[in-house]
């Protein structure tokens, strides 16, 4: 985003203009920053033999998919839902990893039927992976490393506590499962959480990873996951991923070598593809003074942006309808019948009701997270793509509220 003749752009496309048209509260996309950020990926682990799955739990848009898959990356889901919507998208078997947690068999079973990439994270599915495919359908697990990482503890998920991953502690136990069903391990598995930014930590769990990779001989890949840190706002910290890169490229090319064979270095970045890319645009209803806080209060809240209640997450805010007025300190708060602040004093140019807020990097876990608490409808989105401006996602209407609700007779 960017002022062009005292105008908030992206891409040249008006902000303003977009309100007018979608409405509010709108999310909107820019397909640049998304392109550029993948090319940053690519960059930092040039000469390594990188293959990126994009989390689609981030942003699970068709058409982000559909710009992800033509951006030459691949793709990570999570559920039967997220596999079909990869499937609807174009990707083709060979480019979806499923990464499951605490499902029934029969959703896996049911991804393995798909001939994508299966990643297993408990003793008692690889037991029945096992027994149903045998040496036949080969599949990756997921380690826990019992390392605390991450910004917050619950977006940590390789502490001894976490439900992500087989305790690294029970190596042997899944050998004997292995052994006992002749499974074909291809891949390994490891993420340690999110907002990571001291590149040591991901060597760590690289160095933990690695070294029980010989005891595996049929591997084609080792996956290190992501949660590489953003920045959220000015002078924030990022993960320094050109450092990284560098550093990983030594370890791995070492590990190779005793090895015996060039392997797949496998990320799967969300956030990092795709939060600085989204914006939530919404409108201020109504400018509240007390006697402690002047509120802005928005048509939107935690039902749209779950983060900051959720995380504690901070997103920086823009008034883009006054783009030269003095600034005053407000907290914005959401319309639904809870605390739903989305931030606490926030600077911004001053408000009046029917100015228009731009939250930003909300492009990971913003939409994909709303819900329809309050009975709320999620709002619209919108891709900025070649300079013009596509509507991916309709606002929902009542009808949808009400398309799965059976009324009965009283």
């Amino acid at each position: 985003m960017e002022i062009v003749d005292q105008r908030y752009v992206i891409q040249g496309v008006d902000l303003l203009d977009l309100t007018k048209e979608y409405g509010t509260p709108v999310y909107v996309y820019d397909a640049a920053v998304i392109a550029r950020q993948v090319g940053l990926m690519k960059e930092a682990f040039k000469g390594q033999s990188l293959r990126i799955k994009y989390a689609a739990k981030a942003l699970t848009n068709v058409s982000i998919l559909k710009l992800m898959r033509s951006l030459g990356v691949g793709v990570d889901v999570v559920s039967k839902q997220e596999l079909q919507l990869a499937l609807a998208a174009g990707y083709q078997p060979s480019e979806i990893q499923f990464t499951p947690n605490c499902v029934d068999f029969q959703e896996i079973r049911w991804a393995a039927e798909q001939q994508v990439q299966v990643t297993l994270d408990n003793i008692p599915m690889l037991e029945e992976f096992g027994k149903a495919y045998g040496a036949d359908k080969p599949c990756c697990i997921r380690f826990n490393p019992h390392i605390m990482a991450g910004g917050h503890l619950k977006i940590s998920t390789g502490h001894i506590d976490s439900k992500f991953g087989i305790s690294i502690l029970q190596l042997p136990e899944i050998l004997e499962v292995v052994k006992r069903y002749n499974i074909t391990v291809n891949g390994l598995h490891i993420h340690t959480g999110s907002d990571i930014l001291d590149t040591e930590v991901f060597l760590k769990g690289a160095g933990i990873l690695l070294g029980v990779a010989k005891n595996f001989p049929s591997l084609e890949y080792i996956d290190f996951g992501s949660g590489f840190k953003v920045s959220y706002q000015e002078g924030d910290p990022a993960t320094d991923i050109f450092d990284l890169g560098k550093q990983l490229k030594v370890v791995f090319g070492d590990f190779c070598k005793e090895y015996g064979r060039e392997l797949e270095l496998w990320f799967e970045p969300g956030k990092f593809l795709v939060s600085e890319a989204g914006m939530l645009l919404v409108n201020a209803n109504v400018v509240k003074t007390t006697p402690a806080t002047v509120f802005v209060g928005v048509d939107s809240g935690m039902n749209h942006l779950l983060r900051p209640m959720m995380y504690d997450s901070h997103h920086e805010m823009i008034n883009i309808s006054n783009p030269n007025g003095h600034t005053r300190v407000y907290a914005v708060v959401g319309y639904i019948c809870e605390t739903d602040t989305l931030g606490w004093n926030v600077t911004l140019a001053e408000v009046t009701a029917g100015n228009i807020i731009a939250i930003q990097n909300a492009g990971a876990y913003g939409f994909s997270m709303a819900s329809n608490y309050n009975s709320r409808l999620r709002p619209a989105e919108v891709l900025v793509l070649n300079g013009e401006a596509h509507l991916i996602r309709r606002r929902e209407k009542l009808d949808d509220l009400l398309s799965t609700q059976i009324e009965i007779e009283l």
